[in-house]
């Protein structure tokens, strides 16, 4: 059963928001099998302070940097192995981290937390 089985559901069956179902299917894309994800919980039973932390989170300057250093040696073709898989995990925690601060965001929102980044024109 993959998450976008729900839409098709039977008539009873529980409404979810197709932002909840995308982002769900992202979750799972970037977290391989048998990784735990720090806070599974759907964003709705989060407590205001974790919509918050979520939303205002951002890669560690350390990480931020080693990325941004294997990026540039990724363009300039001098990556090795090592390097490569480094790489590969700190780009994983970056989509990660994306998509649970776009999530806090969200909620933030939702909650009327925050106000909307951009406000759609009528």
């Amino acid at each position: 059963m993959t998450p976008f089985s729900e839409l098709r559901s039977s008539p009873g069956a529980a409404v979810r928001e197709v932002s909840e179902v995308l982002a769900e299917a992202i979750e799972l894309s970037l977290n391989p099998l048998g990784t735990a994800v720090a806070d599974s919980r759907p964003a709705r039973e989060w407590t205001d302070e974790q919509v918050i932390a979520a939303a205002d989170s951002t890669m560690p300057p350390a990480e931020n940097e080693r990325l941004t250093e294997l990026l540039d040696r990724q363009r300039e073709g001098l990556l090795s192995f090592t390097d490569r898989e480094t790489l590969d995990k700190l780009m994983q925690a970056y989509h990660a981290g994306l998509l649970r601060k776009a999530t806090g965001l969200q909620e933030a929102v939702r909650r009327g937390l925050r106000q909307p980044i951009l406000e759609s024109k009528p």
